[in-house]
This record gives C-alpha cells, structure tokens and sequence, in this order.
C-alpha cells in the first residue's frame, strides 16, 4: 500500500471535508484514516490516505488539493508517507 498525509489547516468553514473527500473519490485515493477538530474557529484535519489504485498521476493529485485549498482559503498539504516519517523521526 503506498500512503501520503493530507493536511488541512486553515478557519473553519463549510464544504471542507466534503471538498477533499471528493477530491479524494474523484483520484480514486482512499481514505484510510481521518482525524479532525475545530478549535475556536480554526479549523484542522490529518488524513492517512491510500493512493496505489489511484487513476491519475501523483502530481495532478496535489494540484487539485492545492487549488481546493486556495478556493476554500486553507492550506492543503499532500506528502508522501516515507517522507513524512523521515520528517518526523526523532
């Protein structure tokens, strides 16, 4: 199974899960994992996603969530788990 996290942080408003979702069905991209929470008006969310039967190329993937989240006024931050993990390693 190849994995990315999808981030999403920015004010909360409606249509956001809806929009990444959608963004997520559209790619063929499941969502293995989602945790979300608002705190006050902000709003934040971390998906663990499987892309290996995906139907479009990894980089159209991103545009899309990058474009979503220009249209939706957060940021939308897509990373392929192995760099993430490299990221985060202690």
């Amino acid at each position: 199974m190849k994995k990315t996290i999808v981030s999403v942080i920015g004010k909360d408003t409606v249509g956001i899960i809806a929009k990444v979702s959608g963004i997520c069905a559209e790619c063929n991209v499941n969502i293995v994992d989602i945790n979300q929470s608002v705190m006050q008006d902000m709003f934040a969310m971390v998906m663990l996603t499987d892309i290996e039967n995906r139907n479009c190329h990894f980089s159209e993937f991103c545009d899309k969530m990058t474009a979503a989240g220009e249209e939706l006024s957060v940021e939308i931050r897509v990373m392929r788990e192995e760099i993430f993990n490299s990221m985060h390693r202690v």
